[in-house]
Order: C-alpha cells, then structure tokens, then sequence
C-alpha cells in the first residue's frame, strides 16, 4: 500500500469537501431562491463537471494556472510559483470538478423545504438568514449529509484532472487513484489488488452512509414518539 498517497488522497478530500460545503450552501441557496434569467446559465456551469471529459477540464486548469495568461500570472505573484504540479493546484482542481455533487443534493434539498415554513418564519419576523440557519437547514441534514459524502468521496476516485493538473510526484502530487494506474502499469497485480480493494470500500461505505440516513432518521422519530 502506497500510504504517502493514501495521506495525500485523504488530506485532499478533506479540504475539498470542507470547501464545497462552504462554498456550496450559498450557490444552492441562490439556485433554489433565484428567478433570474441567468439562473439556468449558473446550473450549467455547476453541472459542466458532469458532462466535460476530466482531461479537458484538467487541460484548461492547466493552462489557466500557468504563466501564459492573466489568471495564471496572478496566481504565481500571489503564491510565489505556478499552482501547477503543487497540492494547492489539485485542490483547485478538485473543488471544481466535484462541484456539481456537493451542490445538486443541496438544491434538491432545498427545494423540497414547504414554502409554508419559510413564510411562517419571515412572518413571525425571522431575518432571512435566521430562517435559512433555523427552518431550512434543520429540514435538510440528510441533503448536507449527502453533499458532503458525494464531495468526499468522488474527490477519493478522481482521476484525470489530478494527473492533467498534478502529474505523478510520489508525496506531492500522487493520489491513489494515479498510484492504482503505476501499479497496474508496473505488473504489480499485489499492490493493485490492495489500492482498489480501499477504494471500493470508501465508495460502499459512503453510499452505505447516504442510503441508511433516511431509515436512521425514521427510527429516532419512532423511538421519540414513543417516550412521549
């Protein structure tokens, strides 16, 4: 087991999700309040990592952190380097493609909340964020649950973007994923076998997780009924 890459996949995922989940709550939000015509543009763009071969997407990262153009030169006056080949670049990488899986169980979530309740609180005259932080949230934890397993567990699998953005620098750049394909290449059937086996366990486990919320939810509510 490469546990260096092991490490850097887990430290990965991590940020990524602590980053999608901060940065998705509001776009969510918006998606699911919003009536602007530039909502269904904004859907798109969240939803492009869905559709957009991984390689592409790596490829204009690539290029886009690079000094050639305005962004990338910003980047490296900021950073004192080009974020390509870093931990940093993959995480940019990372919070980009596993966007749309972090924000869409959010909007479904967010839109299955009955207006009722949030009229209710705006009546009783809660401010919009108390009604989002004390209505809406409340009645979306299995949806938060969800965003973040997904994020986590799809930055844990990803493949093309990380090796188009990071390359294969064994404790910097190397995720599991990449050390799979080495061992693979290398004949390494042994190593392989162990690499695949923990990454098809972190999926089972996750979806494990998404689909026992719900059954876990109902019985605390049954148990609750029953002590009143």
């Amino acid at each position: 087991m490469d546990f260096d890459a092991l490490w850097l996949t887990m430290r990965l995922a991590v940020a990524t999700t602590a980053i999608l989940l901060v940065a998705s709550l509001p776009l969510a939000w918006w998606i699911t309040r919003s009536h602007s015509a530039g909502r269904a543009l904004v859907q798109a763009i969240v939803a492009l990592p869905l559709v957009l071969p991984p390689t592409v997407l790596g490829y204009y990262l690539l290029i886009a952190m690079g000094p050639l153009t305005a962004p990338g030169r910003l980047l490296i006056r900021i950073f004192g380097h080009p974020l390509s080949f870093t931990f940093t670049g993959l995480l940019i990488g990372s919070v980009l493609y596993s966007l749309p899986f972090a924000v869409q169980p959010l909007v479904a979530g967010f839109s299955s909340v009955d207006a009722g309740y949030i009229e209710a609180s705006a009546g009783l005259g809660a401010s919009p964020w108390k009604t989002f932080w004390n209505v809406v949230m409340p009645l979306t934890r299995a949806s938060l649950w969800t965003s973040a397993v997904l994020a986590f567990t799809h930055t844990v699998g990803e493949f093309g973007v990380v090796l188009m953005i990071g390359g294969n620098i064994p404790g910097a750049t190397r995720t599991l994923s990449i050390a799979l394909y080495d061992q693979v290449q290398d004949f390494n059937y042994a190593a392989a076998n162990r690499t695949a086996l923990l990454l098809l366990v972190i999926a089972l486990v996750a979806l494990l997780v998404i689909y026992l919320l719900p059954s876990l939810r109902r019985m605390d509510g049954r148990q609750a009924d029953i002590v009143r």
